[in-house]
């Protein structure tokens, strides 16, 4: 007959299983990969923030957006890194600086459709949405999306070279894309590109026939047929099509025309009445960042990590991607949005306000369009600037030129626009009307092509000897260039002074056989040039 176990034998039995349990667990999670995985996932599923219920957050838990979320569209691009890299990620999390710095969550989504994310940022699934200066007025102008009072809010990036005009065979420089078929994505940004380069050449919209896409790949995909001869489009597509075009090349890019692709960040004022503080915090936090990635390399590539993740890309991907962006800082932003009263750069409003005329011309608007200063909120900026002072946050300078060399004398052009300005005869000094034209006809074009030289050749009509005419273009020109050194701020450097006396009359009027010709000669041509 068998022993019956004692109470205490029972017990010591019990324990011995659990122990056995315990231990057999613990080998699991830390010696085999299906206990890391299952440490990962615990982990990762801790980070995660909560909502009031203790449901994990989403701008969206139950059908119902939570408050203290800040959900934010984003597209495919290099220029969020910053955010991304603060947020600990795209999704809302308890690790994010915004979570513990600041007490919010912040949920950032990519949607690269922007008619499909701007109907759910109007249905009120986005708080905060991205779009670029340029294009703002699209936004800022159709009634029905008006009706939101939509603010920018923030300037994110300049574009560096992220976008670009291919060209096929034959085509030199943008004077010679008159009469040419461009593919370009309507309406977009590609739209500004091309248009500015057209007005660096003197010649408008008009001049040349454009194919609409509704995308810029779509863009570079028609490039590749014999029906197209230039395309506005995205990198790396300008690498890509241009390797299959024979013959065809990259014209110019925004690493040429710094300054005319702005990314912004914009929200309807009802959410900026409602979530101030968390905005504020958004841009704040979003400089922090910034500054934390430009210091150093480690930090950088944390930030391609989080921006390979949410786009899908491989981290190497993904920092090309951030090279083709200039992230704008705190200082950048007071100058952008007229914080600054002594900077003579590029402002939103002058992107804003000329677009806006361009895209009435061109049908994409059917009216005027609210003043840039009743569409901007700039509260986060300015209550942000007391913790953001010193040079981690000071706005970019103006590029630093090289003196003038001879072989930028005879450089192929870029762009060359000539103007008509008119000296009283026999002297150099500029008269108020000249600098009018100048600032009408050029200045913009000059703040545009930020990083590149500008060659200014002075030219005179037959009038006199040759030699005193020789001396008098040349002065003429470097009018010309003191001028928009002193009121623009511009490197003394980046002017190539060339006088060509009469030796270069306009095709046509070689003679000078009439006033009008002699008029047409009596010009100040602007070339951009790459610098050396």
């Amino acid at each position: 007959m068998a022993a019956k176990l004692t109470r205490f034998s029972k017990l010591l039995i019990t324990f011995l299983i659990l122990a056995a349990i315990f231990f057999g667990v613990r080998y699991l999670l830390q010696n085999t990969q299906l206990g890391k995985d299952l440490k990962s996932q615990a982990e990762k599923l801790e980070g995660e923030a909560k909502t009031s219920d203790g449901k994990p957050v989403s701008s969206t838990t139950g059908g119902k957006r939570d408050p203290n979320t800040l959900r934010v569209q984003l597209v495919t691009w290099g220029g969020y890194a910053p955010g991304l890299y603060f947020n600990e990620g795209a999704a809302a999390n308890t690790r994010s600086r915004y979570y513990k710095e600041y007490g919010f969550n912040v949920e950032f989504i990519v949607v690269n459709d922007l008619m499909t994310a701007l109907n759910s940022w109007m249905a009120g699934e986005y708080d905060i949405m991205v779009q670029t200066a340029d294009a703002f007025p699209l936004y800022t102008g159709p009634k029905d999306i008006n009706e939101f009072a939509p603010k920018a809010i923030m300037q994110v990036d300049w574009s560096r070279g992220g976008d670009a005009i291919i060209v096929k065979r034959g085509i030199k420089n943008v004077n010679d894309l008159r009469g040419k078929r461009i593919a370009v994505a309507v309406p977009s940004p590609a739209q500004t590109l091309l248009n500015s380069s057209l007005e660096a050449a003197g010649l408008k919209y008009s001049d040349v026939t454009v194919i609409k896409t509704s995308d810029n790949l779509k863009a570079a995909e028609l490039f590749r047929s014999n029906d197209i001869d230039a395309a506005v489009v995205w990198s790396p597509d300008d690498l890509l099509a241009t390797r299959d075009v024979p013959g065809s090349k990259i014209l110019l890019t925004t690493r040429e025309q710094s300054h005319i692709i702005a990314d912004i960040m914009f929200a309807s004022q009802e959410t900026i009445n409602n979530k101030r503080e968390m905005i504020q915090g958004f841009y704040e936090g979003w400089m922090k960042g910034l500054a934390e990635i430009n210091a150093n390399k480690t930090n950088r590539e944390k930030a391609a990590k989080y921006l390979s993740e949410l786009n899908g890309l491989t981290v190497d991907d993904a920092l090309a991607m951030m090279d083709n962006v200039y992230w704008t800082s705190h200082g950048d932003n007071l100058n952008f949005f007229g914080l600054n009263p002594e900077y003579r750069g590029m402002k939103g409003e002058d992107l804003y306000s000329k677009m806006a005329k361009k895209f009435i011309e061109t049908g994409d608007l059917d009216g005027a369009v609210p003043p840039f200063r009743t569409i901007m909120y700039t509260g986060a900026i300015q209550s942000a600037d007391a913790n953001l002072k010193g040079p981690a946050f000071a706005a970019e300078g103006g590029k630093t030129f090289k003196p003038a060399t001879e072989s930028e004398k005879k450089a192929p052009a870029i762009a060359s626009k000539p103007i008509s300005i008119n000296f009283e005869s026999g002297k150099f000094n500029l008269t108020e009307n000249a600098k009018t034209i100048i600032d009408l006809q050029f200045a913009d074009v000059a703040r545009t092509f930020a990083n590149v030289k500008v060659r200014v050749e002075g030219n005179t009509d037959n009038v006199g000897s040759r030699k005193m005419n020789m001396v008098l273009s040349q002065k003429r020109a470097q009018s010309v260039a003191d001028y928009l050194r002193t009121e623009y701020s511009m490197d003394v450097n980046r002017f190539v002074i060339i006088g060509n006396g009469p030796d270069k009359p306009v095709s046509g009027c070689e003679s000078n056989a009439t006033e009008d010709c002699k008029a047409k000669n009596r010009r100040t041509e602007f070339v951009l040039i790459g610098s050396e």
